[in-house]
């Protein structure tokens, strides 16, 4: 999924945030070619729907979001759906509300501008119609033939917009991965790489949010119904999920045995690709999975080796082979990474430096294989004697066969995303505690 911001990997961080609508979704015309789904909605009478502290919600901006998520998600208003679908509108206006109100006291407080101004819209909406091959303005025109006023998506991306950059402006910077967190978790995700895996999106339906455990689990399953009936996934997930990957239109990723809740891990284990679950209750919440492949673990370990050796012929002297020890043991702590083999080697006569590149550890020659098992990424080892010489081995890299690790890079854009986006969830959370909101 292409998404908003691709500047720089601290904007691209913050797509872990929940943005329903700023990344790409199916319009009307292309999830639900039936008439406008405002002839589906109960009018609502006009009025308040809600109080945010002294900033009113009337029903008419209710009845417009309700059309708004309606017309995204792709799916078809019912009796049975349509309370879930207004308890989830009202609640994003709710959200954007307070996001606004409190941007707005920093910017009085900071002297500086944080909320989107009608450019930033502009050009977002432009990415939104280009993910959908129209143009701004026909997008626009879509959404209005829906019953959708275009001030309602501004609206919506306006706080999200906002939002976003407040918290990525604020704590972006500040957070620090350590190599000992990344190392960490690069070693978690090749030991489970052997293990079944599981290429799944999710949907989450928090008990808090929807009104209790019961409440989610009925909207769990009118949301299965809606997306057997042809709703698309990813646009469900992005507007009524309450995981980080909602952002991302639920896409969970390849997962490993072992690494989910047990119920749904058993769920997953007797799935099929391409099958949907029912609704699965855990301690957290209700989940919605979507199995999109499946693949056996892989078995083999790979690992990334380079050398630097001096040439000794099988049947030297001692005294020429403890020579040849000598040097290599007066080298080995001059290297502290891969990187430094070779200007090691350059600087020390009769010295030679190779890159043997990534091997199956179990091909290895016995000497090779032994050191690679034992050592850790980064690390060199002591002389090695085979028939051509002495060798010191440094492990660059360690890796399960099939598919390839993510880089440290990702990694650590990873952990920073799911560290804002936690960031995201407590700010606005500390913001509903700490208002005065009364719904009607």
């Amino acid at each position: 999924m292409t998404r908003a911001f691709k500047a720089s990997y601290k904007m691209a961080l913050a797509a872990a945030l929940s943005m329903a609508t700023i990344t790409a979704w199916p319009l009307a015309s292309q999830a639900q070619p039936a008439s406008s789904p405002a002839a589906a909605i109960s009018p609502l009478s006009e009025g308040v729907a809600a109080i945010v502290n002294d900033s009113i919600i009337s029903t008419y901006d209710l009845r417009q979001r309700i059309m708004l998520l309606i017309v995204t998600a792709g799916v078809q208003p019912t009796e049975e759906n349509m309370p879930q679908i207004q308890r989830e509108a009202l609640r994003g206006l709710v959200d954007e509300h307070l996001e606004i109100q409190e941007l707005k006291r920093v910017e009085k407080q900071q002297k500086f501008t944080i909320i989107a101004d009608e450019q930033d819209i502009d050009r977002q909406i432009g990415r939104m119609a280009e993910e959908n091959h129209l143009t701004g303005p026909q997008l626009l025109k879509s959404l209005e033939a829906a019953g959708v006023g275009s001030s309602t998506l501004k609206d919506q991306l306006r706080a999200e917009i906002s939002w976003q950059r407040w918290i990525n402006g604020r704590y972006g910077s500040r957070l620090r991965i350590g190599d000992d967190q990344i190392e960490a978790q690069l070693a978690q995700i090749n030991a489970a790489a052997a293990k079944p895996q599981f290429l799944m999106s999710e949907i989450f339906i928090d008990p808090a949010r929807a009104g209790g455990l019961d409440n989610a689990v009925r909207g769990g399953q009118q949301l299965i119904a809606q997306l057997q009936q042809g709703a698309p996934f990813a646009a469900v997930a992005r507007q009524f999920s309450s995981a980080s990957t909602a952002a991302t239109g639920g896409d969970a990723g390849w997962v490993s045995s072992g690494t989910l809740a047990p119920e749904l891990q058993q769920a997953l284990d007797e799935m099929r690709p391409g099958q949907l679950s029912q609704p699965i209750t855990t301690k957290d919440g209700v989940y919605i999975l979507f199995l999109r492949e499946k693949r056996t673990g892989a078995k083999a370990a790979l690992v990334d080796l380079k050398q630097i050796a001096i040439r000794v012929a099988k049947d030297a002297t001692p005294e020429q082979l403890d020579a040849a020890w000598v040097k290599l043991v007066a080298l080995k702590p001059k290297i502290s990474s891969c990187a430094d083999m070779e200007p090691v080697a350059a600087k020390a006569e009769g010295v030679v430096a190779g890159d043997l590149g990534e091997s199956e550890i179990k091909d290895l020659a016995p000497a090779f294989r032994e050191a690679a098992e034992a050592l850790n990424v980064g690390q060199v080892s002591d002389p090695i004697r085979t028939p051509a010489g002495l060798h010191l081995i440094a492990v660059c890299g360690k890796r399960q066969g099939g598919a390839k690790a993510p880089t440290k890079e990702e990694i650590e854009n990873r952990m920073i995303g799911q560290q804002l986006a936690m960031i995201s969830k407590r700010y606005l959370r500390d913001l509903r505690n700490s208002a005065t909101i009364e719904t009607r």
